[in-house]
């Protein structure tokens, strides 16, 4: 029996999908000193493996995306799958560091299969539905992100660093099972389409040359980058400036996951009550923008509480919760029939948005501020902001307004609908 799409099990199923990029890297945090130990290397050079698993994860979606809108999602996801669990497996045993990175590599690849859990659920959704899908997943991803640390650490001092990778070949191989039996396609697929070059070439300009979808890619690449750089920098201030103990640090990490999926949660609610797209991506965006500056202006003058600071970046994480399932839905909407291509161009803008952003934080963090993070992420969040309010928005009406004044000259829209 396959899985109701309306169903609650099936929005945890994509949420568990959603989730194994981001439990691929969150989980083997804590063993990095550890392996380190086993190939007589240090943690640091063990962090190489995260930087391997993190550039398949940005490039291969680009390869996904529309092999899926051509050959289907479910293909796709069940050979990903298959690859993250064998690249899990050959991760547990192997034996040197270049092993290891290798495995990781092909680890990321597999778990770059799962980006195609967006366009199922244009495939199935569309408006304040879509919306709600978007919002239920990232309560998922960050329940992951909350889970993850901890549950390595209980792992690794169970079993060892092996047992974590183990650990996920067992849970990539339980969704390839559910994908394999209970998942029904979702893509409709048009007889004539066909995965050849051109096809692609075509399906990415169309996406980047959209008047409404690339001012949105950048929109949610801006917040990307603002992300990044607090989870590159937040750490380097705790605890590497202010002393805070891992434990203490965790709690703060914990704290802002957790007002991302608060955010996500509120918005898929308020979605539901008929508060608007639009309301909600500009109240995310606004605060997040806001709380970002203020934390730049404490940074200038040197108070920095680790209360207010932690209160503030809560903020920041609690409108990021509220504007993404709204960017995401935004720019997936004009293309349900390249919703793979639309995907993996917007998580790999956004990728390499992030990764320019923390390689920033960390290249000029001084030892002693946050002034490099609260930089990065102030910059981020205004150019989001006004990304938004100058480009995205004004396109979108425009296009909307369009589209009005061709279905009245058309004829099949009376002009009462269209006030």
């Amino acid at each position: 029996m396959r899985i109701n799409p309306e169903s609650f099990a099936f929005m945890v199923l994509l949420g568990l999908l959603a989730a194994v990029p981001y439990s691929g890297i969150d989980i083997n945090l804590p063993a990095l000193a550890a392996t380190g130990s086993t190939f007589g290397v240090s943690a640091s050079d063990v962090g190489l493996t995260t930087s391997a698993f993190m550039l398949s994860l940005a490039t291969a979606p680009l390869i996904y995306g529309p092999a899926s809108d051509r050959l289907g999602r479910k293909p796709i996801l069940a050979f990903g799958l298959a690859l993250f669990v064998a690249a899990s497996f050959g991760c547990a045993l192997a034996s040197s560091l270049p092993a290891l990175l290798v495995c990781r590599f092909i680890q990321g690849i597999g778990a770059a299969a799962t980006a195609t859990t967006f366009a199922i659920i244009r495939d199935l959704f569309d408006g304040t539905a879509a919306r709600g899908g978007i919002a239920n997943v990232m309560v998922a991803v960050n329940v992951a992100t909350v889970i993850a640390p901890t549950a390595g650490a209980a792992l690794l001092a169970a079993a060892g660093w092996q047992s974590i990778y183990a650990t996920q070949a067992a849970m990539g191989l339980a969704l390839l099972v559910v994908v394999m039996f209970r998942f029904a396609e979702s893509a409709t697929i048009a007889p004539s389409a066909r995965l050849v070059p051109a096809a692609v070439i075509h399906s990415y300009r169309r996406v980047l040359t959209h008047p409404v979808s690339l001012p949105y890619i950048l929109v949610g690449a801006a917040g990307g980058a603002m992300v990044f750089a607090y989870v590159t920098g937040a750490s380097l201030f705790f605890v590497g400036a202010v002393g805070l103990s891992p434990e203490q640090f965790g709690l703060i990490f914990s704290a802002c996951s957790a007002s991302v999926m608060g955010g996500a949660f509120l918005d898929g609610q308020l979605g539901r009550r008929g508060i608007s797209s639009a309301c909600m991506l500009a109240t995310g965006l606004t605060l997040s923008a806001a709380a970002s500056v203020v934390l730049l202006a404490m940074t200038l003058t040197g108070w920095m509480p680790t209360v207010p600071v932690a209160a503030l970046l809560m903020a920041v994480a609690l409108g990021f919760g509220l504007s993404v399932p709204n960017v995401v839905s935004a720019t997936m909407q004009h293309f349900p029939d390249i919703a793979g291509a639309v995907s993996a161009a917007a998580g790999s803008i956004q990728l390499i948005a992030g990764a320019i952003s923390s390689g920033l934080v960390a290249a000029c963090f001084d030892g002693r501020t946050a002034l490099s993070t609260t930089v990065v992420m102030a910059a981020s969040a205004l150019l989001a902001l006004v990304l938004y309010f100058l480009v995205a928005r004004p396109a979108d009406r425009r296009l909307q307004s369009q589209t009005i004044e061709r279905l009245m000259r058309a004829g099949s829209m009376p002009k009462s609908t269209a006030s």
